[in-house]
């Protein structure tokens, strides 16, 4: 058996599969987050360790042996999560997280100061990125700076509480802005511009090694004879790219979670700053991704939902399955600024069009077309960096609706492989690296493609009102952000 945990912004999944990856159970356990002022996003470190015991004492219920017989354990987390640990390992103040802004002055200060940023991590200083969230907190609460002793990134602090260890794996630290993404090793120059040397740091493993094992009062708990080996696993994305099976060069994934993903595994290190595409190392060894980004997807639809106070899926059921052409509403999804192609932490989200008629429809399309033209923003992202993709697999919880991915497909102009039915996200993916880690297995052999039941192809008839719609949109950033300036 082998156990993957999942920490999540909204929860923790735990998910255990048998040799033959088969799931034999999962269990979560949610989390909140805390908006103290507007742009921020903080979540209390402790709140992922109490979720991730809940979460296993769900397993623990419904299938003691099996929990008991675990072999290895690997770890997914939502990236850049900044958490702070003194001396003697005790949390400093509450995690800074991956959707957080407040750091947007201090990315420019940063490639101001060292012109090479870019060469060297092979990504913009986002707001977002953990590097830029340290610059602040030297700045704003220095007393807090001057006792850090060492930085972990979420499923990394999950990994201290497992094992008593610091560790991380190179999928996750590639979104730091510490690390050199082409040698696969941190940066002392990045490094020491936040103030910060290796000294701070994690050690680095790759997705596929083992970096510890379970502390001992903790497998005697869970009822497990020997302590199993914690896997380096991977940031959400690529360990979610290893359940839904894109390891290999070109193939992709479209994530529809709280956060939005175009996402492509790459033979080399292919960095596009230009238009804030996110070039990270793979959860594989010598492998490498690309990503477009968007900070707000499900937590549009999410958001719109506890306005209108009615549950997303009744919104999006309203709609139907038939596609009629894009909405006469424009939505600009930037709730929490933008990641690709803008990287604009100031920006935020609007409506344009609206009229007396517009009711709840009006707005639920309008917001699915949104996400739907941020993805395309995406897509035109990694063309300009040289990256074709020719069709992706949907992942996520916002994947359910078959009318948005039929949008996306057309928006995008490219099919959407739909798997059948399962859990192929970051909590499988972690366990099919524990699998290897603990078998010596090749990647490539383990992180195979699910079956298809479907394919969502791009709608003929309204492809052309969505390139209009599209160009709409894309005009319409820019005079938001003239506005809002």
């Amino acid at each position: 058996m082998y156990l993957g945990l999942d920490i999540g912004t909204s929860g923790v999944k735990a998910i255990l599969i048998d040799e033959k990856q088969r799931i034999i159970a999962s269990a979560t356990a949610p989390l909140k987050v805390s908006r103290p002022e507007p742009g921020w996003s903080e979540q209390n470190p402790e709140d992922w360790w109490k979720a991730t015991l809940k979460a296993i004492a769900g397993l623990q219920r419904a299938r003691p042996k099996a929990l008991s017989a675990v072999k290895a354990i690997g770890l997914s987390g939502q990236m850049h999560g900044a958490t702070l640990l003194d001396a003697k390992d005790h949390v400093l103040r509450p995690a800074i997280l991956w959707n957080d802004g407040r750091s947007a002055r201090q990315c420019r200060e940063l490639e101001e100061r060292l012109p090479e940023l870019r060469n060297i991590a092979g990504n913009i200083a986002m707001a977002g990125f953990t590097a830029p969230k340290l610059a602040w907190l030297r700045e704003n609460e220095p007393r807090i700076f001057d006792r850090v002793a060492k930085v972990l990134l979420p499923k990394d602090y999950v990994r201290l509480k497992l094992t008593g260890d610091h560790a991380s794996d190179m999928s996750d630290s590639a979104g730091t802005l510490w690390m050199d993404v082409a040698r696969r090793d941190w940066s002392d120059e990045l490094l020491a511009l936040t103030g910060l040397s290796r000294a701070n740091m994690p050690r680095l493993f790759e997705g596929t090694e083992p970096t510890g094992t379970l502390r001992p009062e903790l497998a005697r708990s869970w009822r497990m004879a020997k302590s199993p080996a914690v896997a380096g696993g991977g940031g959400d994305n690529a360990a979610s790219a290893c359940g839904i099976g894109a390891v290999k060069p070109g193939a992709a994934f479209v994530s529809l979670g709280t956060s939005g993903v175009l996402f492509v595994s790459n033979r080399h290190f292919s960095p596009n700053t230009d238009n804030a595409v996110h070039a990270f190392c793979h959860a594989v060894p010598e492998t490498w991704h690309q990503m477009g980004v968007i900070l707000s997807a499900t937590a549009s639809l999410e958001w719109l939902s506890g306005i209108l106070k009615k549950p997303a899926p009744k919104l999006t059921g309203a709609l139907g399955n038939r596609l009629a052409g894009p909405s006469p509403l424009l939505f600009l999804p930037y709730l929490s600024g933008e990641r690709t192609p803008h990287n604009d932490a100031a920006i935020r989200g609007s409506f344009m069009g609206l009229g007396h008629e517009s009711d709840d429809k009006a707005l639920t399309h309008a917001v699915l077309d949104g996400v739907a033209f941020a993805f395309r923003d995406c897509l035109e992202a990694l063309k300009a960096a040289g990256t074709d993709v020719a069709r992706a697999t949907a992942v996520g919880g916002g994947s359910r609706s078959k009318l948005w991915l039929k949008i996306i497909a057309t928006a995008l102009d490219i099919p959407i492989d739909c798997p059948a039915a399962g859990d192929f996200g970051g909590a499988f993916g972690a366990a099919r690296l524990g699998l290897i880690a603990a078998t010596g297995a090749a990647p490539q052999e383990i992180c195979t493609p699910p079956k298809f039941v479907a394919t969502v192809t791009p709608d003929g008839k309204t492809k052309q009102a969505y390139e209009d719609a599209y160009g709409r949109y894309r005009r319409a950033y820019k005079a938001v952000r003239e506005v809002m300036t």
